[in-house]
């Protein structure tokens, strides 16, 4: 191997801790992410399209779904949940990652309801009659970038 092509990646590349606020706008930019909540006392992930409104992250659910009824019953003091979005290059591996942790709640608000119908369509083709809410008290980030070359380069 040439002296100057680098053996791996993490010669090539390094992780960026982001401050809350940029890693919060960043999730912000995209539309897909995965929740991750408790069932059966094990944890369990499942992709879902949210928008970021006033920094609380939303998704849009069923009556049916077992994040409905796990947040259901936490009521008022909401589910302990934690939500990921990225957006990584598959060919170059740079990008981001964010990772909130906070609290999960049912949106119950009619006109609330009516505001995140208009905001966010399902992906997918079930009525989607419900939303929840996630409230942000932990919210982490990288940023995957390039190293640039050495000076003596």
């Amino acid at each position: 191997m040439a002296d100057d092509v680098p053996s791996n990646a993490s010669e090539t590349h390094r992780s960026v801790e982001l401050e809350g606020a940029e890693a919060l706008r960043l999730l912000g930019s995209v539309s897909l992410g995965r929740i991750v909540f408790t069932r059966l006392a094990l944890p369990a992930i499942r992709p879902v399209n949210h928008v970021l409104v006033d920094g609380e992250i939303v998704i849009r659910t069923h009556g049916d779904a077992t994040l409905t009824r796990y947040t259901q019953q936490n009521g008022d003091e909401g589910a302990v949940v934690a939500y990921e979005a990225d957006a990584i290059d598959p060919a170059t591996h740079l990008g981001w990652s964010v990772v909130v942790t906070g609290y999960a709640r049912l949106v119950t608000d009619p006109r609330e309801l009516a505001r995140y119908r208009t905001l966010l369509r399902p992906w997918v083709s079930k009525r989607m009659d419900h939303a929840v809410r996630i409230s942000p008290e932990l919210v982490t980030g990288v940023r995957l970038t390039a190293v640039g070359p050495s000076p003596s380069a």
